[in-house]
């Protein structure tokens, strides 16, 4: 494509090689979560939440379990302002939780923050300000020492008037557009910050590393966050925190590589709403670290409420594809896919594996409020006999016989080919019975008596073009003698080959449901029966078989 050569790689690697991180396989805990989506992600919509729907977001979060929410730019606007005064008067603020307030390293923002904040039990005060070389070149013209400076007093401010707050005041800085900064200068900056705030095992403060814009490939930012992790002062009483944006769209892996580079804690918001491609998504590193069995403090158990009620409070939506939440993310229509998903199902039911194993489903759909039967398997013309079968089974209680499960997947293909849709678990029984059940009948069987003599004596009425006959056969069963009667009637040939036969549900007044395959000129026909007497059952199957087959 026309046009690269403008560009150039730019990131600024640590002086030393810091790639210990490669030599960890797994995140082994789950980290303190930050969610910024009422400060990042509400002012990247493009109409910012109200007060009140601030309140719902925010009491959302609160419920999902984060300890560290950062409630707005209080000084940025009088919503921002009167949304924290809101929850404080109104206690909304959980003596477990930790509201977090953003403010430039500038001296009037900074004390309408501390205006702000006032009667919050517990706060973090985050100051920042951008050190990258084009900030300072193009944005600021002020030399290093001139943009450390803005830093070193910002940080003395925010110290100094939290000495009057009686809250829980503790302290964050971030150098934005940290990924454009050189590494030596972003460390003497934030080493200056930390001079000032003097943290301790009881008050530790925050250096937030943010990847305000992403200029390299995840493995480079890893090493810059170990960088920090091996050379930032105080670092026992220091939480290294990382804030990535997805320009690259490699937000989630600058997370979790940061992570084992040594960070402690993760900015992001839920579903990666945010400024341009948006924040890291909070629901996708949680569930990720869940998936390989690491408790991720946040309960995402009912997703889709939680994603409702984001679509509804922000006007953006999920996609269908967005990881773990998204409509289709645990649906297969492929039929080879189909049919692995409901033989590892059934293993799984078997409990011949302890852990969650299903091939194509990285998590258990159940953990996040989903079904099996309306979310996993779906059924168009790329489906396959596995997972129209599933289907049925999951959704009607029906067991196809192995040998009947091709010929119907391909009926239930060709009905969805020929209609270009999809076809729900209602039209597809529909197809079933319309084929092999509800069909017109040249005859019928509307009455059989059974006794034991030799085997079994069948007396078997036949209704054909307005009369009835009845006929009496013997057979090694009653379907046998049955057939046996069909057959003398209508002077007739054909193989009885297959029975199958279930009950639809547990009782006494359960269903049956019978599957009669007959062979005729070598080709096998089915229908089936259903009934709550298992005889009627299987009778109407064969009958249905019969007429199916054209004999009569």
């Amino acid at each position: 494509m026309q046009g690269f050569e403008k560009y150039k790689k730019m990131y600024f690697m640590p002086p030393v090689d810091c790639f210990d991180w490669v030599k960890k396989d797994a995140i082994d805990k789950a980290p303190i979560w930050c969610s910024v989506d009422l400060r990042d992600g509400n002012q990247a919509l493009i109409e910012p939440m109200s007060l009140e729907e601030k309140v719902k977001f925010y009491q959302m979060l609160v419920d999902i379990g984060f300890k560290h929410i950062e409630v707005g730019f209080p000084a940025a606007s009088e919503t921002e302002y009167q949304f924290l005064r809101t929850i404080i008067e109104r206690n909304m603020i959980p003596k477990d939780v930790t509201v977090q307030v953003l403010t430039q390293a500038r001296e009037h923002i900074i004390k309408r923050t501390f205006e702000a904040i006032d009667g919050a039990p517990n706060v973090i005060v985050h100051v920042y300000n951008s050190t990258s070389v084009a900030q300072r070149e193009q944005v600021f013209k002020k030399s290093k020492e001139e943009i450390k400076k803005i830093a070193v007093e910002g940080a003395k401010l925010v110290y100094d008037l939290a000495k009057n707050e009686k809250g829980n005041i503790s302290f964050e800085y971030s150098p934005e557009s940290f990924t454009g900064t050189e590494m030596d200068y972003a460390l003497e900056v934030c080493n200056a910050v930390l001079d000032v705030w003097q943290p301790t095992p009881d008050r530790k403060a925050i250096i937030n590393l943010p990847s305000t814009v992403q200029h390299s490939m995840p493995h480079v930012f890893a090493s810059q966050v170990e960088y920090f992790d091996k050379n930032l002062k105080y670092r026992e009483n220091v939480l290294i925190s990382l804030h990535p944006h997805n320009d690259r769209g490699t937000g989630i892996s600058d997370a979790e590589l940061g992570l084992l580079a040594g960070a402690d804690r993760i900015e992001g918001t839920l579903f990666g709403n945010g400024e341009r491609t948006g924040n890291v998504d909070i629901v996708t590193l949680g569930m990720n670290m869940y998936s390989h069995g690491v408790d991720p403090k946040l309960d995402f158990h009912n997703m889709k409420d939680i994603r409702a009620t984001y679509e509804e409070l922000t006007n953006m939506e999920v996609s269908m594809r967005q990881p773990y939440a998204g409509d289709l993310v645990f649906t297969a229509f492929s039929g080879s896919h189909q049919d692995a998903i409901s033989k590892g199902m059934t293993c799984h039911t078997e409990g011949k594996d302890p852990y969650w194993t299903v091939p194509y489903l990285p998590i258990d759909p159940k953990d996040l409020g989903r079904t099996y039967d309306s979310d996993v398997i779906r059924i168009n013309s790329q489906s396959g006999k596995g997972g129209v079968s599933y289907v049925l089974k999951q959704a009607y209680g029906i067991s196809l016989p192995d040998r009947m499960k091709e010929e119907f997947g391909y009926l239930v293909k060709d009905v969805s080919d020929k209609g270009h849709s999809e076809l729900s678990p209602e039209q597809i029984y529909d197809v079933l019975k319309t084929t092999y059940r509800d069909i017109d009948c040249a005859f019928s069987i509307p009455e059989c008596h059974f006794k034991q003599n030799n085997g079994i004596e069948a007396s078997v009425t036949i209704a054909y073009k307005g009369d009835t006959t009845t006929i009496e056969s013997n057979g090694n069963g009653r379907l046998d003698a049955v057939s046996k009667a069909i057959k003398k009637h209508f002077g007739i040939t054909y193989e009885l080959t297959e029975y199958t036969e279930h009950a639809l549900s547990r009782g006494s007044s359960s269903k049956a449901m019978a599957y009669v395959g007959i062979t005729s000129h070598e080709k096998l026909v089915w229908g089936i029966g259903m009934d709550e007497d298992i005889i009627k059952a299987s009778i109407n199957a064969l009958t249905a078989a019969v007429n199916r087959a054209k004999l009569v």
